[in-house]
């Protein structure tokens, strides 16, 4: 009884810490009058979108003129919150109906966690094949499916509890996902159990890069190209201590194997950035040390231009807009308008905000094959006729006409032909 009192104690102190932690963030922004995240939705739950073995809820933002072949946002909460006060904080769907792009909202349930935390440390939920990992993976393949989404332009991001998972999904799905971003999150990997949830949070660990890699590496049977990664994290959080984001950092250096010093280094305002780019210049990791700020999601509400999402508890004013730096950094903007540009469609209400950095551009998006890889979406959708017919014969369903020996071959009229094969192609909708 000795014995399980001891083991129980730490356990129960970094508990009581963590709980004051967050009830402390809640109190200080309603003291400097910012209310609590009571949003109106503007998501929509999707059903049935597979087994769910994580039992998880799944909501979505499709913006009413989605076009075809648009990149998808998976945006994961953090602890204490739901998928549309996260929505409502970072205004991740205000951006979607900007640029253009679907954003699945995957949502915690007390019954998995009472703090509506994501599963981030459990063996079962953050193995590929298995768990709340799964299930995030299947709401993907089902939006993909059903809303004509580019399956090589997926990102995943998320804050906290939301940002640990999804290094998990980054590490366990690395083909799924062209880029991720991790906000006050922890390497995938640094903890199989609550107490040690609560170490990697509170205390320094002390991993080599290449054992941090490892824990990726291993995750899956992936062999690359592997998913650009954006870090961000406040200098003074106290639930995540930062030292977590220098492993993030360290983790994805290893498995992308970029040299540990960045390639270039910028302050914005007084915060400050670090880039890692490969041996063609594109960048593949980038760092934000946000100075000053405390555990949370950084915005810029008081700019006009860079105007995103609500000032609220974990949802913090800090002069920089975590959620357009992002979309810029993923290129959002800019392969939406690429591809609605090579479709003829009209690209009057959509918004290309890549902010061109000295020395290098923010996003890198002057290629988008080349800066995602194996993942990039083309930017000119080919229109060589017969690679359009082969395709719609591949993968559209067409009736065998009977023919009576000795008979002609029957004419078959090509107009249907050449529509199922735009269809195919993704330049005309179902």
């Amino acid at each position: 009884m000795r014995t399980l009192r001891s083991s129980l104690n730490p356990l129960q102190a970094l508990r009581r810490k963590f709980e004051a932690l967050l009830e402390a963030a809640r109190e200080k922004a309603t003291r400097f009058g910012q209310p609590p995240a009571h949003p109106k939705t503007r998501l929509r739950e999707v059903t049935a979108f597979g087994r769910n073995p994580g039992n998880l809820r799944m909501l979505m933002h499709v913006p009413e003129q989605l076009p075809a072949m648009a990149p998808l946002v998976v945006a994961l909460h953090g602890c204490n919150q739901t998928a549309d006060e996260y929505d409502y904080g970072t205004g991740w769907s205000s951006l979607a109906d900007r640029l253009g792009f679907a954003v699945v909202y995957p949502e915690q349930q007390p019954a998995n966690n009472p703090k509506n935390c994501f599963s981030w440390f459990v063996p079962g939920d953050i193995s590929r094949g298995h768990g709340e990992a799964l299930s995030i993976q299947q709401m993907v393949e089902h939006a993909v499916a059903t809303f004509d989404v580019n399956p090589r332009r997926v990102f995943v991001t998320g804050l906290s509890a939301g940002g640990a998972m999804a290094a998990v999904m980054l590490a366990t799905y690395p083909e799924v996902f062209a880029g991720g971003a991790i906000i006050a999150g922890l390497p995938y990997g640094c903890a199989r159990s609550v107490q040690q949830a609560f170490e990697a949070m509170f205390t320094e660990q002390s991993h080599s890069a290449r054992r941090l890699g490892d824990r990726v590496r291993t995750a899956s049977n992936h062999g690359g190209p592997w998913p650009k990664i954006s870090v961000w994290h406040g200098t003074a959080d106290l639930i995540v201590k930062p030292s977590n984001a220098e492993d993030i950092i360290r983790q994805w250096i290893s498995v992308h194997g970029l040299s540990a010093t960045p390639s270039f280094e910028e302050l914005v305002g007084i915060h400050k950035r670090r880039v890692w780019n490969d041996a063609n210049g594109h960048a593949l990791i980038e760092a934000f040390s946000v100075t000053g700020m405390a555990h949370g999601v950084p915005l810029a509400s008081a700019t006009a231009e860079d105007s995103c999402g609500t000032a609220g508890a974990f949802f913090l004013e800090a002069g920089i807009s975590s959620t357009h730096r992002i979309a810029d950094f993923w290129c959002l903007g800019e392969g939406i308008v690429a591809t609605s540009r090579a479709a003829g469609m009209d690209e009057s209400p959509i918004e290309s905000r890549a902010v061109v950095l000295e020395g290098e551009a923010a996003g890198d998006c002057s290629d988008l094959d080349e800066a995602f890889g194996a993942n990039a979406a083309p930017a000119s959708p080919s229109f060589d006729p017969n690679s359009l017919l082969a395709k719609a014969f591949r993968e559209l369903p067409f009736p065998k006409l009977p023919v009576a020996p000795g008979r002609a071959t029957p004419h078959v009229s090509p107009g249907p032909i050449i529509e199922a094969a735009l269809k195919a192609a993704g330049l005309m909708r179902p």
